[in-house]
């Protein structure tokens, strides 16, 4: 049984690499500090820093083991590389909403990636989904939480 591929972009990957090497260089010594120091302040039942101190190693920990195990499972596809008219994981779409004229632009990314606000939909979005396989000139209707939205796929491109 082999373990799920997810998809990542090359900066996704990055990020996830240089939050890895923090962990490991910056925030896991000195959380080990600070446990000494706290426990040279005594009695350990009673000790409020000693306890925080266990309780952020024990998430660091967890986070170190949770970002290696998204890289061990990583996909990494590279989105400058596709040759594609249609949209795939890595496009940057600029799209149009078919009632107010607005548009949107929207790069579909791996779901740890995500950032709505940077215009960074995750594949599994409800967005994302809609926008699959889709060409420029193809209308799109996502049922988001606010209701269904029309859009044009105005352009697709891979950067």
């Amino acid at each position: 049984m082999s373990a799920e591929k997810f998809p990542m972009t090359v900066e996704g990957k990055r990020m996830l690499d240089e939050e890895l090497k923090r962990l490991m260089t910056v925030e896991r010594p000195a959380v080990v500090k600070a446990i000494e120091v706290a426990r040279g302040h005594g009695d350990l039942s009673e000790n409020a820093d000693y306890s925080a101190a266990k309780e952020r190693q024990g998430f660091i920990e967890g986070r170190i083991q949770d970002i290696n195990g998204k890289l061990a499972r990583a996909q990494v596809i590279d989105s400058a590389l596709i040759v594609s008219d249609k949209i795939v994981f890595g496009a940057t779409c600029i799209l149009e909403d078919t009632d107010s004229g607005n548009r949107v632009t929207y790069k579909i990314v791996g779901v740890d990636e995500a950032n709505v606000k940077a215009g960074k939909v995750g594949i599994t979005s409800p967005i994302a989904r809609a926008l699959i396989g889709k060409t420029e000139g193809d209308e799109v209707v996502v049922n988001a939480p606010k209701g269904q939205i029309s859009y044009e796929v105005i352009k697709i491109s891979y950067d």
